[in-house]
């Protein structure tokens, strides 16, 4: 269990965390980048946290990388890189740091471990998980390679290494479909992700496309019907969707992309009312830079990402605690996967 009490007096004894006016106003800087969606007085507590883990960071060479889904204070405000899955995996084959802070889930912080075993890999809430991850195991792709013999496994990067290091190539939201038109094999297994397998299927009906039954808790939660009776509630809002929903919901939606993938659909459209179906945070963290975008309507939190928070980014640098190993003969072979997909995403110039 994490221990608050022993992080929060080792804080105050190091760093003056108290809310702060003052330090809020002379950052005003990062302020703007999310003053739409974090009130002042919040800011005023948050500023003490960014400044400490800036100058932290710089001193103990380390790199902050933050999934589309963190929290503002922390995808503007101590972010190096943010991004989706590819991104994000991208972005840790390129560290140069000695350390690098995964802001996101467990299996992203295993990914950068695999892709770089010398490096300190540090994740600020091990309890971080992901249902989805949970969802597949090494002896789950052995029961689906048995059904459907010679047919290569498809794992979406939402996955423990275990799992990458059984699969034969992995896959995010955002490459998924490519990486499927372009195997050779007539038949695909994908996993874990089965509503992410069957947009997909159907974007790629050239295909048999297969899948394990599991499912993202944020995702799945949206049906055709919500969308159906918000778009009568609100005609005029272009709704948007993941492909981790139910295929159903993508077939409702004016547009269905990774996270990445929905922040450019709204750089390049900027409708003037936007409904993402999707986690809360990704409205959150573009408000700022697209103010004629009204985004409105429903989101889903969460509660894995939202385990990390600034305070906990603190600690992991200050102390170095939640340090992410990964067996080296299981990232050996899952790094084989991994990379395999950055391969191919860029030969595919995705």
């Amino acid at each position: 269990m994490f221990d608050f009490a022993r992080m929060r007096d080792e804080l105050a004894d190091h760093y003056d965390l108290a809310p702060d006016p003052a330090l809020a106003s002379k950052m005003s800087d990062i302020y703007e980048t999310m003053d739409r969606v974090v009130n002042p007085v919040d800011w005023a507590r948050h500023a003490p946290y960014v400044a400490a883990i800036n100058k932290l960071k710089n001193e103990k060479n380390a790199v902050i990388l933050a999934h589309n889904y963190m929290t503002p204070e922390i995808y503007h405000g101590v972010s190096d890189f943010f991004g989706d899955s590819l991104q994000l995996a991208i972005e840790a084959t390129k560290a140069e740091e000695d350390i690098i802070v995964q802001c996101g889930v467990h299996f992203m912080a295993e990914t950068s471990k695999i892709l770089n075993p010398a490096k300190t890999v540090l994740i600020p809430d091990v309890e971080a998980g992901c249902s989805l991850a949970e969802s597949i195991t090494a002896e789950g792709i052995a029961e689906m390679r048995a059904k459907y013999p010679g047919a290569p496994v498809v794992s979406y990067v939402n996955t423990t290494a275990e799992v990458k290091a059984a699969s034969d190539i992995c896959c995010t939201s955002s490459n998924a479909a490519a990486i499927v038109r372009a195997l050779p094999d007539k038949t695909i297994i994908m996993t874990p992700d089965q509503y992410l397998a069957q947009n997909v299927a159907n974007e790629v009906p050239e295909k048999n496309v297969v899948w394990w039954e599991g499912s993202c808790i944020v995702h799945e939660q949206y049906t055709a019907q919500d969308i159906r009776d918000f778009r009568e509630w609100h005609p005029t809002t272009r709704i948007i969707t993941h492909p981790e929903c139910p295929p159903d919901v993508v077939a409702e939606s004016d547009f269905s992309g990774s996270t990445s993938g929905i922040i450019t659909y709204v750089r390049d459209e900027m409708p003037e009312h936007a409904m993402l179906v999707t986690e809360c945070s990704m409205a959150s963290n573009i408000a700022d830079e697209l103010p004629e975008v009204d985004f409105v309507g429903p989101c889903n939190m969460c509660p894995y990402m939202k385990k990390i928070t600034l305070e906990k980014i603190l600690w992991s640098l200050h102390a170095g605690e939640q340090e992410v190993q990964v067996d080296p003969e299981v990232a050996k072979k899952a790094r084989l996967a991994v990379e395999r997909m950055i391969d191919m995403s860029r030969e595919l110039g995705i």
